[in-house]
């Protein structure tokens, strides 16, 4: 049974100008082990990662119920490729029961979240 659904589109140039704004932009919104990937990117991969990332945590949250605040930040939420490159969502550490999908173009990068009942998958 679906728990939850949330959606979210973000413009790339919002992002780019963000993170050339503020060093730190990257790092308030990745995870350790998301910026080890994100390092490993070229320039304009690293832009479209790091949009759908944020897009995807904004797409949790709305999908959880919470939004993004005090229970629910930005680092709680981490999503992983699993062997086969498969986003795998995870908050608090804890691998979430339901699907994430990210998408980009030119100019967007948007992401689903689809959280399923404990036991339902």
């Amino acid at each position: 049974m679906i728990k939850g659904i949330g959606l979210d589109i973000v413009e790339i140039a919002r992002i780019q100008k963000s993170n050339d704004l503020s060093p730190k932009f990257k790092t308030r919104i990745l995870t350790e082990r998301e910026m080890a990937i994100f390092e490993q990117l070229k320039t304009r991969r690293q832009l479209e990662f790091l949009a759908g990332r944020f897009s995807a945590k904004e797409a949790y949250s709305k999908a959880n119920g919470t939004g993004l605040g005090r229970d629910c930040k930005l680092h709680d939420i981490e999503i992983l490729p699993n062997e086969k490159g498969q986003p795998i969502l995870y908050f608090k550490q804890q691998k979430v029961d339901g699907f994430v999908s990210i998408t980009h173009s030119k100019e967007y990068a948007a992401a689903q979240v689809v959280l399923m009942e404990k036991n339902s998958q």
